[in-house]
């Protein structure tokens, strides 16, 4: 016998439950039970594409807590968490498991992504660094449980894919003012996309521009009020500059392009398909109307002109629209009424191949892209909006209307 163990006063019994303890907490330490580890894949993906999150070293049962965090534009952190619990062989799949309570609830792979809050609470959507200032934002999730050592893991969510370019147009050098965003010179052309927005004003789809471009669509991020250059409302827009961007357009498209709108931008769509058959493949609208409304804010002057006469209000004529029609709305939409408007467009469109899209739980933010975290009270240029649904409504909306959308675009 070692003389170490002669001299020692302690039991031999007790001596090898001692080195036995020793050498599975050595383990642990080394990456057993007491270590986690947080796999998030794919680690780099675009925007609109979903991850799974998994977490494992847990013990059969124990709950652990999952967060995410991310920088919007002015620096402030937005961060979503909740608590899981393990299954016996101590994994927590976010693709699998309902948290038992946190930010979201019930399964949904990306409800740590889409349900993130500001500090403050108090903001209508995230928005991120313009994509063609920064083509990319870090997302940081991490793992916590029983007082151990966090697991944490920072994904790259990417705006474009390839060498997508971007290029500013104004009005003074090319009729319009906007963003070309066009794909990769390797990536095979698809159906150009003509996008505009609604009553908010500005440049629109700056965000969803790189992420079709990236899928080979070239993309025109219109604006037609609110921004420099040109009108500050939504006051007698002539609908012959609708009609410039589509001709802008049209040579990187491979022939006429499709319109994607939102809102008050359907109507001027849906103006542009009828007037214009020739320049208009087809036509997504999202939260539609299917009259002309007058112009907004409202002080009784028209929203559109044609030819110089304001359009009148009214509903809009549809029997020349030469191409597919897909409109998408939200049941619970409280600004205004999508879901008739919706039916009435395809009642009066005449069925296929039109379509209409209508979320249950969603509102006025039925679209576009899914993933990023978003409210149902926003700030209008006319105070605040109350937009309907429900966050985990108007998320799981934008999951599925964006691959309809993406096949739709796909197909033409």
């Amino acid at each position: 016998m070692p003389r170490w163990w002669r001299a020692s006063r302690i039991p031999p019994a007790v001596l090898v439950g001692l080195l036995v303890a020793t050498l599975l907490v050595g383990d642990q330490g080394r990456g057993g039970a007491a270590c986690l580890r947080l796999d998030v894949t794919p680690a780099v993906a675009l925007v609109d594409q979903p991850l799974r999150v998994r977490v494992n070293g847990l013990a059969a049962r124990e709950r652990a807590v999952i967060a995410a965090d991310a920088e919007d534009h002015a620096g402030r952190v937005w961060r979503a968490e909740a608590t899981f619990v393990a299954d016996t062989n101590g994994v927590v799949d976010v693709s699998r498991d309902a948290p038992v309570h946190g930010s979201y609830s019930g399964v949904d792979p990306m409800g740590l992504f889409w349900s993130m809050d500001p500090p403050n609470g108090d903001a209508s959507s995230f928005a991120p660094i313009w994509p063609h200032l920064r083509r990319d934002f870090p997302v940081r999730l991490s793992a916590v449980a029983g007082g151990r050592e966090p697991a944490t893991v920072t994904v790259r969510r990417d705006w474009t894919a390839g060498q997508v370019s971007f290029t500013e147009l104004t009005p003074a050098a090319d009729g319009v003012r906007g963003l070309l965003v066009l794909p990769s010179p390797d990536v095979p052309q698809r159906r150009g996309v003509l996008w505009f927005g609604g009553s908010e004003g500005g440049v629109g789809g700056l965000y969803d521009a790189p992420l079709l471009a990236s899928r080979g669509h070239p993309v025109l991020c219109l604006g037609y009020f609110g921004a420099s250059g040109l009108p500050d409302s939504l006051h007698d827009i002539p609908l012959e500059y609708f009609v410039t961007a589509a001709e802008l357009l049209a040579p990187y498209s491979g022939g006429e392009p499709a319109v994607i709108s939102y809102s008050r931008g359907t109507e001027a769509a849906l103006l542009l398909a009828q007037q214009r058959p020739d320049l208009v493949r087809a036509v997504v609208a999202y939260a539609p109307s299917s009259v002309v409304h007058l112009g907004y804010p409202y002080t009784g002057a028209p929203a559109w002109t044609y030819r110089g006469r304001p359009v009148p209000s009214g509903p809009i004529p549809v029997d020349r629209i030469d191409g597919p029609v897909l409109a998408i709305a939200g049941a619970d939409d409280l600004l205004w009424d999508a879901p008739s408007y919706a039916a009435e467009l395809l009642l009066a469109l005449g069925g296929p191949p039109h379509r209409v899209l209508l979320y249950p739980d969603a509102g006025h933010g039925v679209g576009t892209f899914p993933y990023l975290p978003s409210k149902t009270v926003h700030q209008g240029r006319t105070g605040e909006q109350t937009h309907g649904g429900t966050r985990a409504g108007d998320a799981a909306a934008r999951r599925d209307g964006w691959s309809e959308v993406l096949a739709f675009l796909a197909a033409l």
